[in-house]
């Protein structure tokens, strides 16, 4: 029942025709929640409940490293001394490598899902 549903409407739908028939969808609001979650993302559904939920955990994993990992620099830079102005500027220059780190990762991130999406896309139609 809960196979091919790509988008919180579709999955709204499917959960009131299930209980039109006096059934539900399992997993309904946390699949809801993650459906809402991809779309603000624009990521796209796998059309099922445990493929989006696999997609869900990779990303929030990646996520919680990056996380961590930029905790782990900052704590780094924190533990230097910042007496003179070279030192000041390197900071500057580490906070700007962290932020081209982030970027890589998420466009990484944004590709691999879009290149995930387009073979989906084309194994459909």
């Amino acid at each position: 029942m809960d196979e091919d549903i790509r988008s919180i409407e579709e999955l709204r739908k499917a959960q009131a025709a299930a209980q039109a028939q006096g059934q539900s969808i399992t997993n309904y609001e946390n699949w809801a929640n993650i459906l809402e979650e991809f779309q603000v993302a624009n990521i796209e559904s796998t059309g099922s409940y445990e493929g989006d939920m696999r997609l869900h955990e990779h990303i929030m994993s990646q996520i919680a490293q990056l996380v961590e990992e930029t905790q782990a620099q900052k704590q780094e830079t924190q533990i230097r001394p910042e007496n003179n102005e070279n030192d000041k500027i390197d900071n500057r220059t580490q906070n700007d490598r962290e932020q081209v780190v982030k970027s890589n990762v998420v466009n990484a991130t944004s590709s691999m899902i879009m290149a995930d999406y387009m073979k989906y896309y084309h194994l459909l139609h």
